[in-house]
Protein backbone atom coordinates (compact mmCIF):
# COMPACT_ATOMS: atom_id res chain seq x y z
CA UNK A 1 0.00 0.00 0.00
CA UNK A 2 1.15 3.38 -1.18
CA UNK A 3 0.62 6.70 0.83
CA UNK A 4 -2.16 10.05 -0.02
CA UNK A 5 -0.63 12.70 0.80
CA UNK A 6 -3.30 15.74 1.89
CA UNK A 7 -3.66 19.36 2.78
CA UNK A 8 -5.86 20.48 4.75
CA UNK A 9 -5.59 24.28 4.68
CA UNK A 10 -7.47 28.13 5.38
CA UNK A 11 -5.72 30.58 2.77
CA UNK A 12 -6.03 34.41 2.97
CA UNK A 13 -7.79 34.89 -0.72
CA UNK A 14 -4.08 36.09 -1.91
CA UNK A 15 -3.20 32.83 -1.36
CA UNK A 16 -1.15 32.96 1.98
CA UNK A 17 -1.25 30.42 5.10
CA UNK A 18 0.32 32.92 7.55
CA UNK A 19 1.62 36.45 8.25
CA UNK A 20 5.26 36.76 7.41
CA UNK A 21 5.82 36.39 11.69
CA UNK A 22 4.25 33.18 11.43
CA UNK A 23 0.88 34.66 12.84
CA UNK A 24 -2.73 33.09 12.05
CA UNK A 25 -4.67 35.55 13.29
CA UNK A 26 -6.62 36.21 9.94
CA UNK A 27 -8.15 32.93 9.90
CA UNK A 28 -10.30 33.38 12.71
CA UNK A 29 -12.32 36.15 10.47
CA UNK A 30 -13.83 39.44 11.72
CA UNK A 31 -16.39 37.96 14.49
CA UNK A 32 -18.88 38.37 12.46
CA UNK A 33 -19.81 34.44 11.71
CA UNK A 34 -18.80 31.43 13.75
CA UNK A 35 -15.98 29.98 11.74
CA UNK A 36 -16.88 26.53 12.63
CA UNK A 37 -14.56 23.58 11.75
CA UNK A 38 -15.65 23.54 8.25
CA UNK A 39 -14.86 19.59 8.15
CA UNK A 40 -11.68 19.85 9.67
CA UNK A 41 -13.06 16.76 12.18
CA UNK A 42 -13.90 14.43 9.89
CA UNK A 43 -10.87 14.67 7.10
CA UNK A 44 -8.63 14.47 10.41
CA UNK A 45 -10.61 11.12 11.40
CA UNK A 46 -9.20 9.93 8.17
CA UNK A 47 -5.64 10.56 8.31
CA UNK A 48 -2.79 8.16 10.59
CA UNK A 49 -0.48 11.01 11.03
CA UNK A 50 0.27 14.43 10.17
CA UNK A 51 3.80 15.76 9.20
CA UNK A 52 4.89 19.18 9.74
CA UNK A 53 7.99 21.47 9.47
CA UNK A 54 9.23 22.90 12.21
CA UNK A 55 8.57 26.11 11.86
CA UNK A 56 4.79 25.22 11.56
CA UNK A 57 5.62 22.92 14.70
CA UNK A 58 6.84 25.92 16.81
CA UNK A 59 3.60 28.04 15.74
CA UNK A 60 1.69 24.88 17.05
CA UNK A 61 3.49 24.89 20.55
CA UNK A 62 2.45 28.35 21.40
CA UNK A 63 -1.12 27.04 21.37
CA UNK A 64 -2.84 26.98 24.24
CA UNK A 65 -2.98 22.98 24.20
CA UNK A 66 -1.92 20.36 21.62
CA UNK A 67 -4.49 19.91 18.90
CA UNK A 68 -3.16 16.77 17.58
CA UNK A 69 -4.88 12.97 18.65
CA UNK A 70 -2.39 11.91 15.84
CA UNK A 71 1.09 11.16 15.57
CA UNK A 72 3.03 14.11 14.20
CA UNK A 73 5.96 13.97 12.16
CA UNK A 74 8.54 17.00 12.75
CA UNK A 75 11.08 17.72 9.45
CA UNK A 76 13.84 19.26 10.46
CA UNK A 77 17.62 18.31 9.88
CA UNK A 78 18.49 20.19 13.26
CA UNK A 79 17.93 19.25 16.80
CA UNK A 80 14.16 20.01 17.93
CA UNK A 81 12.69 19.81 21.71
CA UNK A 82 9.94 17.52 21.86
CA UNK A 83 9.61 18.25 25.68
CA UNK A 84 6.51 20.66 25.91
CA UNK A 85 4.66 18.85 23.02
CA UNK A 86 5.21 15.75 24.99
CA UNK A 87 4.28 16.94 28.37
CA UNK A 88 1.06 17.88 26.64
CA UNK A 89 0.27 14.07 25.56
CA UNK A 90 1.72 14.31 21.89
CA UNK A 91 3.42 11.69 19.42
CA UNK A 92 5.87 12.91 17.90
CA UNK A 93 8.84 12.30 16.40
CA UNK A 94 11.52 14.31 14.16
CA UNK A 95 12.67 13.11 10.96
CA UNK A 96 14.59 14.66 8.16
CA UNK A 97 15.46 13.20 4.18
CA UNK A 98 13.61 13.93 1.14
CA UNK A 99 9.61 13.72 0.79
CA UNK A 100 9.48 10.20 -1.41
CA UNK A 101 11.91 8.83 1.45
CA UNK A 102 9.68 10.17 4.36
CA UNK A 103 6.70 9.13 2.90
CA UNK A 104 7.92 5.44 2.48
CA UNK A 105 9.35 5.11 5.89
CA UNK A 106 5.65 6.32 7.70
CA UNK A 107 3.93 3.57 5.18
CA UNK A 108 6.82 1.37 6.55
CA UNK A 109 5.28 1.92 10.19
CA UNK A 110 1.73 1.64 9.17
CA UNK A 111 0.95 5.64 8.77
CA UNK A 112 -0.02 5.99 5.01
CA UNK A 113 -2.73 8.29 5.11
CA UNK A 114 -0.66 11.70 5.80
CA UNK A 115 -1.67 15.37 6.32
CA UNK A 116 0.91 17.90 5.09
CA UNK A 117 1.02 20.48 7.09
CA UNK A 118 3.19 24.24 6.59
CA UNK A 119 4.24 26.17 3.73
CA UNK A 120 7.56 24.98 2.91
CA UNK A 121 6.29 21.22 4.15
CA UNK A 122 3.29 21.72 1.51
CA UNK A 123 5.31 23.00 -1.11
CA UNK A 124 8.09 20.12 -0.93
CA UNK A 125 5.78 17.43 -1.18
CA UNK A 126 3.61 19.13 -3.88
CA UNK A 127 7.28 19.44 -5.80
CA UNK A 128 7.74 16.02 -5.78
CA UNK A 129 4.34 14.96 -7.04
CA UNK A 130 3.17 13.47 -3.36
CA UNK A 131 0.04 15.77 -2.83
CA UNK A 132 -3.04 13.57 -3.94
CA UNK A 133 -5.92 15.90 -2.50
CA UNK A 134 -5.66 19.38 -1.31
CA UNK A 135 -8.89 21.28 0.58
CA UNK A 136 -8.41 24.66 0.49
CA UNK A 137 -10.86 27.17 2.61
CA UNK A 138 -10.06 30.63 1.41
CA UNK A 139 -11.11 33.22 3.82
CA UNK A 140 -12.54 36.97 2.42
CA UNK A 141 -9.15 38.80 3.35
CA UNK A 142 -6.23 39.94 1.93
CA UNK A 143 -3.44 40.37 4.10
CA UNK A 144 -0.74 41.56 1.00
CA UNK A 145 2.01 39.38 2.20
CA UNK A 146 3.22 36.24 4.27
CA UNK A 147 3.88 32.62 4.09
CA UNK A 148 2.35 31.38 0.67
CA UNK A 149 0.98 27.98 0.62
CA UNK A 150 2.41 27.25 -3.07
CA UNK A 151 5.79 27.91 -4.29
CA UNK A 152 7.75 27.69 -7.79
CA UNK A 153 7.29 25.18 -9.62
CA UNK A 154 9.55 22.94 -12.74
CA UNK A 155 5.77 22.30 -14.26
CA UNK A 156 2.17 22.66 -14.18
CA UNK A 157 0.50 20.81 -11.93
CA UNK A 158 -3.27 19.41 -12.86
CA UNK A 159 -5.64 19.22 -10.72
CA UNK A 160 -9.20 17.98 -10.98
CA UNK A 161 -12.06 19.98 -8.86
CA UNK A 162 -14.59 17.52 -7.51
CA UNK A 163 -15.99 19.69 -5.01
CA UNK A 164 -16.59 23.79 -3.43
CA UNK A 165 -19.01 25.17 -1.00
CA UNK A 166 -19.50 28.22 0.45
CA UNK A 167 -19.85 29.10 3.96
CA UNK A 168 -21.55 32.02 6.43
CA UNK A 169 -18.41 34.89 6.47
CA UNK A 170 -18.09 34.82 2.80
CA UNK A 171 -15.69 31.41 3.16
CA UNK A 172 -15.70 29.40 0.14
CA UNK A 173 -13.99 25.73 0.13
CA UNK A 174 -12.46 23.59 -2.82
CA UNK A 175 -11.50 20.10 -3.12
CA UNK A 176 -8.94 19.29 -5.66
CA UNK A 177 -7.57 15.63 -6.53
CA UNK A 178 -4.32 15.25 -8.16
Amino acid sequence: MTSTCSVFCGVSLDGFIARPDGSLDFLEGDGSAEMGDHGYDAFMAGMDAIVMGRNTYEVVLTFGSWPFTKPVVVLSSRAVDLGVARERGASVEVMHGEPQELAAALAAKGLFKLYIDGGQTVQRFQRAGLIDRLILTQLPVLIGQGIPLFGPLERDIRLKLVSSRTFPGGLVQSEYLR
